[in-house]
């Protein structure tokens, strides 16, 4: 197992296109691998959380449900869905933001522990704008609606809906669906908000490279507080 972790890993680094250099260990009452990222990006290049615009549709690239499915693995259920789940997070974001660069991309951020929502409230906070989010349209891996429902939700979700207060949904989102809206990502996908009138396009081409899940899922409202309204 230590082996193919190893392995797993050396393998990603070549095809994000990197080099292992050095490492460090740690003695510990469980086994811990993780990889730091250090690197050189040109100024006129930098894409940040910061740009979002009104008006602005925003495209996610990865479905999400990384964290209930994972739960659901532990409770041995869900195994269709754990399945993609480990398939999506093997998949790097280098294909999706290739595609990306290509676009006159205002902000972008990846989906990690904080959630979808997490993270689409660091962009709007930082760019001082509000969002709208079509719940149904944000795309699910397989089986994670049905394991959310069960309850089988991590105590991140948990946290993160304890600690972001600045969402508004309309009565008829479901739970389970507001859960999987919290729910920690592990490798999860990039949030792009980009003029409108190219987000159809940038998803047809994403989707033609390989990324498969990618739809749009919302838009800038206007300038705001942050304030994301999910319906």
């Amino acid at each position: 197992m230590l082996l193919a972790i190893l392995s797993g890993g050396q393998q990603k680094i070549a095809e994000a296109g990197a080099v292992m250099l050095g490492g460090h260990t740690i003695d510990d009452d469980e086994p811990k691998y993780g990889l730091s990222v250090t690197g050189v990006v040109h100024p006129d290049k930098v894409l940040t959380n910061a740009g979002a615009r009104p008006g602005d549709a925003l495209v996610l690239t990865k479905a999400i449900g990384t964290g209930v499915l994972y739960t659901a693995m532990r409770a041995e259920l869900f195994a269709t869905g754990v399945a993609a789940a480990a398939a999506s997070m093997a998949r790097l974001n280098k294909y999706a933001a290739e595609v990306m660069l290509r676009y006159p991309v205002n902000a972008c951020t990846d989906i990690t522990g904080f959630g979808l929502l997490g993270h689409a409230f660091e962009l709007a906070d930082a760019s001082q704008v509000d969002l709208e989010l079509d719940s149904r349209a944000v795309p699910l891996l397989p089986e994670a609606a049905e394991a959310a429902g069960m309850g089988l939700v991590p105590a991140g979700a948990y946290a993160n809906r304890d600690y972001l207060k600045q969402v508004d949904f309309q009565p008829a989102v479901p739970v389970n669906l507001q859960d999987l809206l919290y729910d920690p990502q592990t490798s999860g996908g990039l949030l792009i908000s980009l003029p409108a009138d190219r987000a159809a396009e940038l998803v047809a081409e994403l989707q033609a490279a390989g990324v498969t899940d990618a739809a749009c899922i919302g838009r800038v409202a206007g300038k705001g507080t942050g304030t994301i309204h999910v319906r």
